[in-house]
């Protein structure tokens, strides 16, 4: 695997972050009846997505922060591990904004089908910002010596900057998959208006 530069690393995930909590900013503004639409039977509306995306969040924020208590100081570079980069390839989107690798979330990250839109999308606004504050605090530690219990086994242990990957290249695979529930609700509705600014 090759090393990263540890504090550009970091900027990228920041703003990706940050990109998140603006688009769903945006969905605040929309209809609930659209957020809560199934596209089909069996598909997600967009705010089981995101309750989806907090259900991982919920989990992991608090993983993270207990694992930063180790003061190890950082170092310049961080070299990913194999484990690692191999969850946050299969998770990554396609550069030209595809979703490849097709799979089923774990019983634990399904989220129910009645959930209140406001809500949800508060928690993750929430969670996202607690996620750009751990990303700080993670200037000043080793993110490569630091691990975290993954939420499936947790005798398995990811780097601290790979765990953080992860996550990001998670939130970018939903992202685009709520993109496409907004445009197959409002095709099924006979209409289509976007509410969310340009990727």
């Amino acid at each position: 695997m090759k090393k990263i530069q540890s504090q550009l690393l970091i900027d990228e995930l920041e703003a990706a972050t940050r990109q998140c909590i603006t688009e769903v900013t945006y969905l605040k503004a929309a209809d609930p009846a659209l957020l809560l639409d199934q596209p089909a039977p069996g598909k997600w509306s967009v705010i089981q997505v995101i309750e989806h995306l907090n259900s991982y969040d919920r989990y992991y924020l608090l993983a993270i922060e207990r694992s930063m208590q180790n003061d190890k100081p950082a170092t310049e570079y961080f070299k990913p591990g194999w484990l690692g980069s191999y969850f946050t390839e299969l998770m990554k989107p396609t550069d030209d904004g595809r979703v490849v690798n097709k799979m089923q979330a774990p019983s634990g990250h399904r989220p129910p089908p009645h959930l209140d839109a406001f809500p949800v999308i508060n928690s993750f606004i929430e969670q996202q910002h607690y996620f750009l504050e751990l990303l700080e605090k993670a200037r000043a530690k080793d993110i490569g010596s630091i691990r975290v219990p993954i939420s499936l086994a947790k005798f398995i242990r990811l780097k601290l900057g790979d765990t953080f990957g992860f996550l990001v290249a998670h939130k970018r695979r939903h992202f685009i998959q709520i993109r496409n529930t907004i445009a197959a609700v409002h095709d099924a509705r006979g209409r289509y208006q976007s509410i969310l600014p340009v990727a």
